[in-house]
């Protein structure tokens, strides 16, 4: 193999990872409407898919951090792989017995493994190149994962939602509805296990292979250090708000469609969660290419000023002018998270993977606020009224790009 060829293979193999990513993320969106009917459950109720989910990352990203420091990058993603495809096969079981808490233990499993797949392959691409152009490689890098989220919404509108509305009733057709997610999960379970075969089998640059024990990385130490940097800690919280603002309007946009329009389908709800998301990529590709021009921090600033105007217009309008607005977001919300992740690693050396560690524990903001506006739409008999929430996390995510820009973080 060529040494250009052994470059660019791990390349190829890191970026699909966040693909695969993609596709767990997203079809949590079609199994909160899908379990929603299934078990009867509230808002809230439905909303604990993406508590469970999130809390995987929460629990996981640190035992990530030290896992790379003491193997590699490419142990940690190993690990990642192995726990996603595991959690994918737990569908099946899961299904047979009708249980929800045995869905949420799967993804949580799921969850976990993602959490040591962000944690490593984030700062893995940060590292691939100057540390001036990190943000511009890890926004190009994360533009897959939209495509991976546009499959997974795919895959769950074609084979999972049935089109039934209201409660399903009767013992078959409740145990039809279970086995739907059956098929989907054990295809994507095989092909992650498939795809860590790959990356054993692949040879990686050092990069990816080093260990940093040696320097005494990974004590905690480290992390007590790295929090005393007011661009880390800005970071976290910024991605905490951000993170929950996205998972909230990706999570109940279904939902929302239903009610703002009555009438609508759950699969015509389904397509424009997939037009979010195709926003969202392009906004991605766009949001790369601008950042040739436009210094990272200050796009960010105008994104979410923007996005953090478009939910509230959803919030206060409802209707069809809420959908658009809602869907629109999608576009704007596109480049936060790995610009937020670049900027609040840049120049930290050997804390890097710290600091990787506590972004990605702030993944845990998924797990509250979709639970946060389920609570707010029980409360006020509207899921239209719950989108407020979202839009005053986009207000803290302004916050930090200003105070980037000004050098305060």
């Amino acid at each position: 193999m060529s040494g250009a060829s052994m470059r660019r293979l791990p390349l190829v193999l890191v970026v699909a990872l966040f693909f695969l990513w993609g596709v767990a993320n997203n079809l949590n969106d079609v199994l909160i409407a899908h379990f929603k009917k299934l078990f009867v459950l509230s808002d809230l109720g439905a909303g604990l898919v993406q508590s469970a989910f999130y809390l995987g990352y929460f629990c996981l990203a640190i035992p990530a951090a030290l896992t790379m420091r003491r193997f590699g990058y490419r142990a940690a993603v190993l690990l990642g792989l192995l726990l996603y495809g595991a959690g994918a096969l737990m569908f099946w079981p899961a299904a047979a017995w009708q249980s929800y808490p045995a869905f949420l233990l799967a993804l949580f499993v799921i969850a976990s493994g993602l959490g040591f797949l962000e944690t490593s392959a984030n700062p893995l691409m940060a590292k691939l190149g100057s540390e001036d152009t990190a943000a511009r490689r890890l926004n190009l890098a994360q533009a897959f994962n939209p495509l991976g989220s546009i499959t997974g919404v795919l895959i769950g509108s074609q084979f999972i939602l049935s089109g039934q509305s209201g409660p399903v009733t009767g013992e078959a057709a409740r145990a039809a509805e279970a086995a739907a997610v059956q098929l989907p999960y054990l295809v994507i379970g095989l092909g992650v296990l498939v795809w860590a075969v790959l990356i054993r089998l692949t040879p990686f640059p050092p990069v990816a292979t080093e260990r940093d024990v040696e320097e005494g990385v990974g004590a905690a130490g480290d992390f007590a250090e790295v929090v005393r940097s007011a661009r880390v800690r800005g970071g976290v919280a910024a991605q905490f708000f951000y993170v929950g603002a996205q998972v909230g309007i990706w999570s109940f946009l279904i939902r929302y469609s239903e009610v703002a329009v009555p009438g609508t389908s759950e699969r015509t709800a389904a397509n424009y969660l997939t037009l979010s998301l195709v926003l969202f990529m392009v906004g991605r590709f766009a949001g790369t290419a601008l950042m040739t021009r436009v210094a990272p921090a200050r796009l960010l600033a105008g994104f979410a000023a923007i996005a953090g105007a478009l939910t509230l217009a959803a919030a206060l309008l409802g209707g069809g002018i809420g959908i658009v607005a809602l869907v629109a977001t999608s576009f704007f919300m596109s480049i936060m998270y790995p610009t937020i992740f670049a900027e609040a690693v840049r120049d930290l050396g050997a804390l890097t993977k710290s600091a990787a560690a506590l972004l990605v524990m702030a993944i845990v903001g998924g797990a509250v606020f979709p639970a946060l506006m389920g609570l707010v739409s029980d409360r006020s008999g509207s899921i239209v009224v719950a989108m407020v929430v979202p839009a005053a996390c986009f207000v803290v995510v302004l916050l930090y790009a200003l105070s980037l820009r000004r050098g305060r973080a």
